[in-house]
């Protein structure tokens, strides 16, 4: 079939603009196949998978899944990777992922909304992806491969002690404010007072000093006043 490539037991079909998975895909190599590659489609439905009982490793990068996805029982599949889709929700996909795929070890998600770092949103930081780790090994408490990192001990002690209280709460207009933050502007901090920040404009700016400094203190000490003493 065009745009299959086989290899042993792998089986990709790489960017082929279908929304969903063909069936024949599935009849001709739904018993044999351990790793399937379906990334750079348009998938929005994984149900052509049912026949695919046998998959290890499974590839859905750049399509366009979203928070109804829903996974056939995989009870051999240890890799799936789901990077850049349309995946909001992280609960109700872990507490998915924990039911239909129990063999799961590796796991990526970068590039959805439910993944809180910079790829997808400015205003995330470290911090909020370190929360979203120990959540996800909170829920699936078999992996050992998170995104890009290994999971190390400590992420495995500390999402058992702190995990279930590290659910991200996402507001309603999450992706709207995240694409809004990605498109504005970058902002700049300046001390200057606002009448000084227009470049064209050079008057001077007056203001008032606090501390007088009369030359009997100390170049060290002329900031610090007597109630600091």
């Amino acid at each position: 079939m065009a745009g299959v490539v086989v290899s042993g037991a792998q089986v990709s079909y790489i960017s082929q603009d279908c929304e969903e998975i063909p069936e024949f895909l599935g009849r001709k190599y739904g018993h044999m196949a351990k790793r399937l590659d379906l990334s750079f489609n348009l998938l929005r439905s994984l149900e052509g998978l049912k026949t695919f009982s046998y998959l290890e490793e499974l590839i859905l990068d750049n399509n366009l899944l979203g928070n109804d996805l829903l996974l056939p029982r995989l009870p051999h599949l240890h890799t799936l990777t789901l990077n850049k889709n349309q995946i909001t929700e992280l609960e109700s996909l872990l507490d998915h992922l924990a039911e239909v795929v129990p063999s799961l070890q590796y796991l990526s998600l970068l590039g959805n909304i439910a993944c809180p770092n910079e790829l997808v949103c400015k205003e995330k930081d470290e911090d909020d992806y370190q929360r979203y780790r120990y959540f996800v090994l909170h829920k699936l408490t078999n992996l050992k491969f998170l995104d890009t990192r290994k999971v190390t001990r400590r992420e495995r002690e500390e999402a058992l002690v702190r995990g279930a209280f590290m659910k991200v709460v996402k507001p309603k207009d999450a992706k709207a404010s995240c694409d809004a933050a990605s498109a504005s502007p970058q902002m700049h901090y300046t001390p200057l007072p606002s009448g000084s920040r227009d470049l064209t404009n050079h008057r001077g700016i007056l203001g008032k000093c606090r501390y007088i400094y009369y030359g009997k203190h100390s170049e060290g000490n002329r900031f610090i006043r007597d109630d600091q003493l």
